[in-house]
């Protein structure tokens, strides 16, 4: 049974702070009926604030100063905004890409309403103890293996009705801060509004998909927990170092 899954509205703001809210009312409910919870996905931010119990502070959200930033972006262009992150806060910058404006935004929004840099909250989060012992595996990939499967995804999401799963949301809903974030979805809009062709949006698509897979590896190889399994080796050779790790531990 999966959890978490197509339970929020587009329209909705969905934050850090929520998913670890409702990953750990999940967890319990799985342990509850004396199942293993297996938490599955790739965003490192949200895996480390379960595995590490780090709390993100839900700041308000100020629209203004969001506008601010995104009309900044427009016409100065993003490495400017990314320069004025890194003078506030370099070590965060140093671990997102200087093309990624949601968490460039991001570090720039906490200073705002905080006054704190997003390192001093995140330092200032982990004096929770963490509640369970998580294992934490990872699939590592040859990287020319690695992109080919992402471009295959790519064209099978295509196929498969992303441009018109994206048309219909946009039929649906006037307003999706979160939702239309999500890698995949702000390509087709692009599209859908003339900036690119069908063809250069795919193209698009594949790259910035290749550097999120990137950016992950980068951000779990820093992970010192983290166990690193073939992901072209057999389910059943993974399945085995899983389980002797499991036993060296229990």
């Amino acid at each position: 049974m999966h959890h978490l899954l197509d339970f929020v509205s587009p329209e909705e703001r969905y934050s850090v702070a929520d998913y670890k809210k409702q990953a750990k009312k999940a967890i319990k409910e799985i342990l509850q009926k004396e199942k293993v919870p297996i938490v599955v996905g790739g965003t490192g931010l949200y895996v480390d604030s379960l595995i590490y119990e780090i709390e993100y502070p839900n700041i308000e959200f100020n629209e203004d100063y969001r506008k601010e930033l995104e009309n900044r972006a427009k016409e100065e262009g993003l490495e400017a905004l990314y320069k004025q992150a890194e003078k506030i806060d370099g070590e965060a910058t140093r671990k997102i890409s200087p093309n990624d404006q949601k968490r460039i935004l991001r570090i720039l929004e906490i200073y705002h309403a905080t006054k704190k840099t997003k390192t001093q909250q995140e330092i200032e989060s982990r004096k929770k103890p963490v509640e369970y012992d998580y294992q934490v595996y990872g699939l590592k990939w040859d990287r020319e293996a690695l992109y080919e499967r992402i471009n295959k995804r790519v064209d099978l999401m295509i196929e498969r009705g992303l441009i018109e799963e994206v048309q219909e949301i946009l039929k649906r809903h006037q307003n999706f801060p979160t939702a239309m974030q999500g890698l995949g979805y702000k390509e087709v809009v692009q599209y859908l509004e003339g900036k690119f062709t069908k063809e250069e949006m795919i193209e698009k698509l594949k790259m910035e998909t290749r550097r999120y897979a990137k950016r992950q590896m980068t951000w779990f190889h820093k992970n010192k927990q983290t166990i690193w399994l073939d992901g072209e080796a057999s389910q059943e050779e993974n399945t085995k170092i899983i389980m002797e790790n499991y036993k060296e531990k229990f």
